[in-house]
């Protein structure tokens, strides 16, 4: 189909649409600055407007994870697949080489606090400026949210900082669900701590899989992508993975589910194809042991 001016659309982009008209891939997005929106695009597929991001940030308060413990080895392989790598400023710095971020977004997680040793993993702070992550050439900032937690107002105030600082320099922010050691997960609290962060401002909201996830998705008025979790047998982790994006889920930000796999090369690409080609669990699974049989 074309304009008047014989300009032929796409689908899903918009390319030929009259400015007026064209809305932007990204859920709540619209009337985003022009830098915001760029760096969005880098994370979130203009054409699936889905994202695989690949989370190995665990460190910073589980320490050395099985399967995370040489980030310089496990990760190079499964960089081609992903969209976005998420991470702390180490280990981005340490284990990740400049050349494999070449059109590949990076979310930095900037809160930092407690240890898995202390029974309050709430109280955190912003360990990362935003000189630092602008240095760092970061496409979002991700940030710890404990809602309903000792910390909470704190965790709060750190969100707001973190988004008010970002918005000056286009920089999209992150607020990630936390649930702690022996917080709630009901759909109702996801729904309350999502549309919390959302209404604080971040541009993107990651939490937990839960039932009745379409309600979850409905309160939010940005997109929710979706945390991989503990490690899972791979089909529960691909059917966990299936039923969110057909849910509505704008994406994963899976780390262990992939990098404690039997198979990683094999498991992020059956991820991807969920993801971005819209198979469904049963298909992935047979990716996934095909490729693994190779």
């Amino acid at each position: 189909m074309a304009d008047k001016d014989g300009i032929k659309a796409t689908k899903d982009y918009g390319i030929g649409i009259p400015q007026e008209t064209r809305g932007f891939h990204v859920k709540g997005c619209n009337d985003y600055g022009w830098g915001m929106k760029s760096r969005l695009s880098k994370i979130f597929n203009p054409e699936s407007g889905k994202a695989l991001m690949l989370a190995f940030d665990h460190g910073y308060f589980l320490g050395p994870t099985s399967g995370l413990e040489r980030l310089d080895l496990v990760i190079p392989p499964l960089a081609e697949y992903i969209d976005c790598y998420m991470g702390t400023r180490g280990g981005m710095t340490t284990c990740i080489d400049p050349a494999m971020t070449a059109n590949k977004a990076i979310a930095l997680r900037v809160s930092a606090g407690s240890s898995i040793l202390d029974d309050d993993l709430s109280n955190e702070l912003i360990s990362v400026s935003i000189e630092e992550a602008i240095r760092m050439n970061a496409d979002i900032m991700a940030t710890q949210v404990f809602i309903g937690a000792p910390n909470q107002r704190q965790s709060i105030a750190n969100l707001s900082k973190v988004i008010n600082t970002g918005n000056a320099y286009g920089i999209p922010t992150m607020g990630v669900v936390a649930v702690g050691k022996d917080m709630e997960r009901t759909p109702k609290y996801f729904r309350l701590a999502t549309r919390i962060i959302a209404e604080l401002g971040a541009h993107v909201v990651k939490c937990y899989y839960t039932d009745d996830f379409e309600s979850v998705i409905a309160s939010c008025p940005v997109p929710i992508v979706i945390a991989g979790g503990k490690k899972q047998p791979e089909k529960d982790a691909l059917e966990m993975c299936y039923n969110a994006i057909s849910k509505g889920a704008a994406g994963v930000d899976m780390g262990r589910n992939i990098l404690q796999a039997e198979d990683p090369l094999a498991m992020v690409q059956a991820v991807r194809a969920i993801v971005h080609q819209g198979i469904d669990n049963k298909e992935a699974y047979d990716m996934y042991l095909e490729l693994k049989a190779k």
